[in-house]
C-alpha cells in the first residue's frame, strides 16, 4: 500500500471536519491589530481567543523594542546554534533575569515551548527512569512521554488532579526504580490551559516527604498571571522553591516566541549541553530576545497590567456564574463555559455568536472533551474592558436560552452557514 493511501480513509479526529470547518471553525483568519477588537471575515468582532493575558502584544514599549531589535540586529542574528556560534550577552541576560524572577538559580532559553518540553523529557529521562504524570497534561508533555516509552522507558498516569492515585502511582514507580536503578520524574501543569483549573502543586510537593522524586511543572498559563508577583502557580501555592524544573513559554503572558526552563545550576547546565532540539537548532533571533527583555521588564515592574487582567477575570467569571453558567473548577484567567449539545449544535452556537453578536471565542468539542458537551473557551486580557465583559455575558445568556430551546438543532455541521450564503 502507498503510505499516502491511508489518509484517504482516515483524516484524523479533527481532519475529518476539514471540508466544513476550514477557514471558519478551524484555521480562521483574524485580521488587524492584536487586541480585543479585530476583524473576522471583514467584520469587527469582540475577540476572546488570544493568549495575550497582560496585553503586551501591542504595548507601545514592546512594539518599539521589537522594532529596535530588528533594526539593530536584523532577523538573522545570531547565526547558528548557541553551542556553536549563536551565543550572545543578551541571551545570557534574559536567562539570568528569568531565573531570578521565578526564584531559581539558573535558566536556559528554548526556541519553542512545545519542542522544548518534548526535549526536556527526552533529555532528563533514560530507559531506567519512570515518569508519573497527570492524565490531562498538554500534548507536548504527552509527546515527550511517548518518546520516553518508545525508547524503553516506563510511565504511570494518574487521573487529573487525583492526588490519592498519584500517590499509588508513585508507589509503583518507586518499586520499578528500585529494580532498574533509575529515578522518578513527576510532571504536571500549573494552570491547565483548557479547563483553567490549577495543578495541585502543594499536595504533590507534600508527597516528597514519602517518596524520592523530582517535579517538572509546565506553567505556560501561570507564568505572568499567577502569584503575588506573577512568578507563577508555584508562587501562588507558596511552593515555588519545591519545583525542581520550572518551565514556561513566552507565547502566553509574554506575547512572544520562545520558552525557558529554570532550576538548579548543574541541572540546567546538563540540559544546555544535552538537549538535542537546542544543540542542533538555530539560536533564538535577536529581535525576539530584545523584545522578551522588554516584556519581562514590564511584567516584573508594572503590576497594573496584572491588576487589570484580574479585574476583568473576576468581573467576567462572577458575572457568568451569577447567571447560571458552569465554569467548572477554573481558578485562573482561562475561562471555560460548559454547555450541553452535539457537534452540529456547537457549530451553530459559534456561528450565531460570530455573525449575529460579533463575538469571537474558541469552541472545543469531542474528542478533546466528552461527547454531548460544548466548551466555549474565553481568554480574558488586561486590555479588555468592563463593557466587553457585560456585552459578552448578555450575549451568552441569549445563546444559552436558544440552545436549551433547541434552536440550534441540526443533523448538519454548520447548518446556519447556509443562511449567510
Amino acid at each position: 500500500m502507498d503510505i499516502f493511501d491511508k489518509i484517504q480513509k482516515n483524516r484524523g479526529p479533527l481532519g475529518q471536519y476539514q471540508k466544513v470547518a476550514h477557514g471558519y471553525f478551524m484555521f480562521p483568519k483574524l485580521e488587524g491589530e492584536i487586541g480585543p477588537h479585530m476583524k473576522f471575515r471583514g467584520k469587527e468582532v469582540l475577540n476572546w481567543s488570544l493568549n495575550n493575558y497582560i496585553g503586551l502584544a501591542n504595548h507601545p514599549e514592546v512594539r518599539k523594542a521589537d522594532a529596535d531589535g530588528a533594526i539593530k540586529f536584523g532577523m538573522a542574528a545570531p547565526m547558528g546554534a548557541r553551542m556553536m556560534s549563536g551565543q550572545t550577552v543578551y541571551h545570557e541576560e534574559l536567562e539570568n533575569k528569568l531565573a531570578a524572577f521565578v526564584g531559581k538559580k539558573s535558566s536556559f532559553l528554548l526556541n519553542y515551548g512545545y519542542q522544548g518540553m518534548v526535549s526536556i523529557i527526552q533529555t532528563m529521562c533514560g530507559r531506567n527512569d519512570v515518569i508519573v504524570y497527570d492524565s490531562e497534561s498538554h500534548a507536548c508533555i504527552m509527546d515527550g512521554i511517548f518518546l520516553h516509552k518508545a525508547t524503553g522507558g516506563k510511565s504511570f498516569v494518574f487521573p487529573h488532579n487525583d492526588i490519592e492515585r498519584c500517590e499509588k502511582m508513585l508507589k509503583m514507580a518507586t518499586k520499578r526504580v528500585q529494580e532498574s536503578g533509575g529515578g522518578i520524574l513527576v510532571i504536571t501543569e500549573g494552570v491547565f490551559g483548557m479547563a483553567g483549573d490549577l495543578g495541585k502543586l502543594d499536595e504533590i510537593v507534600a508527597l516528597k516527604r514519602k517518596f524520592n522524586f523530582r517535579l517538572l511543572v509546565d506553567d505556560a498559563h501561570g507564568f505572568g498571571t499567577m502569584g503575588k508577583t506573577g512568578a507563577g502557580t508555584g508562587e501562588h501555592f507558596g511552593v515555588q522553591d519545591q519545583i525542581d524544573l520550572y518551565f514556561s513559554t513566552f507565547a502566553k503572558a509574554m506575547a512572544g516566541i520562545g520558552a525557558f526552563v529554570a532550576g538548579e545550576e548543574d541541572v540546567i547546565d546538563y540540559l544546555m549541553y544535552n538537549m538535542r532540539s537546542q544543540t542542533f537548532a538555530k539560536s533564538l533571533p535577536m529581535p525576539m530576545v530584545m523584545g522578551a527583555l522588554k516584556r519581562l521588564d514590564l511584567l516584573i515592574n508594572d503590576s497594573s497590567l496584572r491588576d487589570n487582567l484580574w479585574a476583568i477575570v473576576n468581573r467576567l467569571q462572577k458575572g457568568l456564574k451569577d447567571n447560571g453558567f458552569d465554569l467548572g473548577k477554573c481558578a485562573s484567567p482561562v475561562t471555560p463555559v460548559y454547555l450541553k449539545g452535539n457537534v452540529a449544535e456547537a457549530t451553530n452556537v459559534i456561528i450565531d455568536l460570530r455573525e449575529n453578536y460579533s463575538i469571537f471565542c474558541s469552541m472545543v468539542i469531542y474528542p478533546v472533551i466528552p461527547k454531548g458537551e460544548i466548551l466555549l473557551r474565553i481568554i480574558p486580557t488586561a486590555v479588555h474592558t468592563t463593557n466587553d465583559v457585560d456585552r459578552t455575558i448578555a450575549a451568552f445568556k441569549e445563546v444559552k436560552a436558544k440552545l436549551v430551546d433547541g434552536k440550534y438543532q441540526s443533523d448538519t455541521i454548520g447548518s446556519m452557514m447556509q443562511q449567510l450564503a
